[in-house]
């Protein structure tokens, strides 16, 4: 499993735009496949970053959802939270369809939290962490500190703009004293898997910036680290953000998504279905998929 989901987002993230939000998304499904995508309502734009698999799992569940609801949806892909914030601010994105505005953006709300409007919490305990293999013999954070040559002084992060990475750098590094004996590594989510694979592989040692939910939590053998001074943050809500006015302007769509929500077991099978080398550039089927697998068991969702 952890290969194909590793080769599929590998393939999302390099098919992303770098600057501008309005660049379309690689995926071969187009608005209007599903049933009822006649844009008799509208257009709805959802902004996302492939390589963050939260969103992209949800951005294709809500394409299915609107479309059959008689919404056209297009899909815009990034590699940077800044910009899709900017865009989501600006109205250039309708819906940003998985966010972390209680902590993790937090920064990006302050700055831009007044041209956004909240759609709704769909998943209740989202988390960040710091992670090794579980055959590193360390359980917490603290134990990192006078081990920096087990790791060759290193911790493999993410996207420099993440806020994972700015809670990194801002508080985990510097309230366990760990500032002049690790240098956080930025770079791109799937770099940061590539490495993790590697190093799984020759059961070397390796610490990396994770997050929970997260496939990759289940698809290597990783730990996360206990946190005792809490300094990746509390557990936080996943929200469907939407551009300030798009639930006046588009009533039936913010009623319908303020109604989602999924627990572990759902959302995993959602990502894990949509990241999948199976369903490679076959997202819809992917959710179609979910839904015949899940459909009875959710009463917001629309099957057909």
């Amino acid at each position: 499993m952890k290969k194909r989901q590793l080769t599929s987002i590998l393939a999302f993230t390099a098919a992303a735009s770098l600057a501008l939000v309005g660049c379309a998304s690689g995926d071969t499904d187009t608005p209007g496949d599903k049933p009822g995508g006649d844009a008799e309502k509208g257009t709805v734009t959802l902004g996302f970053l492939p390589g963050w698999t939260d969103g992209l799992s949800t951005a294709y569940l809500l394409q299915d959802q609107l479309e059959k609801l008689g919404y056209t949806v297009e899909m815009n892909t990034l590699t940077e939270a800044g910009p899709l914030y900017t865009g989501l601010a600006k109205g250039d994105v309708d819906i940003y369809p998985s966010a972390w505005p209680e902590l993790t953006h937090k920064s990006y709300m302050d700055k831009f939290g007044d041209k956004i409007e909240d759609l709704g919490k769909y998943y209740d305990d989202a988390k960040l962490t710091i992670a090794v293999p579980e055959y590193t013999g360390i359980d917490s954070i603290a134990d990192l500190e006078g081990n920096a040559d087990r790791f060759g002084g290193k911790i493999i992060g993410i996207e420099p703009g993440a806020g994972l990475t700015k809670q990194t750098q801002e508080h985990m590094l510097p309230d366990y004293g760990l500032e002049g004996e690790y240098e956080l590594i930025t770079s791109s989510t799937a770099a940061m898997l590539t490495e993790l694979e590697k190093a799984t592989k020759k059961k070397e040692d390796i610490v990396v910036t994770l997050w929970r939910p997260f496939w990759a939590n289940d698809a290597y053998p990783v730990k996360d680290l206990e946190d005792p001074k809490g300094a990746m943050g509390e557990p936080e809500g996943l929200h469907f953000l939407g551009t300030k006015g798009f639930g006046e302007a588009n009533p039936e769509a913010a009623d319908y998504i303020a109604k989602i929500k999924l627990n572990d077991e759902q959302y995993g099978a959602l990502e894990g279905l949509v990241t999948s080398d199976e369903y490679k550039d076959k997202s819809a089927d992917a959710v179609d998929k979910w839904i015949e697998e899940y459909g009875d068991q959710i009463d917001w969702l629309i099957t057909d």
